[in-house]
Formats: C-alpha cells, structure tokens, sequence
C-alpha cells in the first residue's frame, strides 16, 4: 500500500476510475487514524496514547493496486470540496435497479 499525499492520491484515485470505468470496481474505506503503526496489545503492557489532534485514513483499491492518504483537520474541507467534485464527476457508471424483479417480489409476497 502506498501513502500519498492529498493532491497526488485524488490524481492516482481519478486514474483507478478510469481504468475501472469499462469493467471492474474500486473500493473506497474511510476511518478515523489516530497515528499508530503498530497494533494495540490485547493483555499486559498498556500505554496511554492520545493523538495530537484527528485525521483521516482513506484507502482505495481496484484490486491490483492501493493506494492510501492521511487527511487532517486542517485540510478536511479543502480535501473534502476536490474528493465530491472527483466522486460526483465518476459516478456515471452505475447500474441501475430492475423495477420488475422489485414488483415480482412483493407479488409473491402477498
């Protein structure tokens, strides 16, 4: 997995959509990162740990490659504007639902 910076992972995530906009998906994970590298340890040696202040993790992956960035406070509403505006710009896509095997549904139901 390869940490990038704000501006290059939203040109990495543009070229994932790309690549993916004929066949094929990219998964997008969000969490909340704390700045730890290593994991928490289940029983014994516990130290308090308390981040400086919130950021971000975003993951993405086409299922070959990954990519990844950490966003910060001050950066969330920058990052945020340019990430919808890539998200809005992509989602053309998808596929949309059957209305008949919704109405086919309810009908064996009653």
């Amino acid at each position: 997995m390869v940490l990038l910076e704000n501006d290059s992972f939203l040109t990495e995530l543009t070229r994932l959509f790309q690549r993916c906009r004929t066949s094929g998906s990219v998964v997008i994970t969000l969490k909340k990162y704390d700045g730890r590298t290593k994991p928490v340890p289940k029983k014994g040696h516990t130290e308090s740990f308390e981040p400086a202040d919130n950021k971000c993790l975003l993951r993405a992956s086409d299922g070959k490659k990954k990519i990844s960035t950490v966003v910060s406070t001050k950066e969330v509403i920058k990052f945020q504007m340019a990430y919808s505006n890539l998200l809005r710009a992509h989602m053309d896509g998808l596929k949309k639902k059957d209305k008949k095997s919704k109405s086919k549904k309810t009908k064996a139901t009653q």
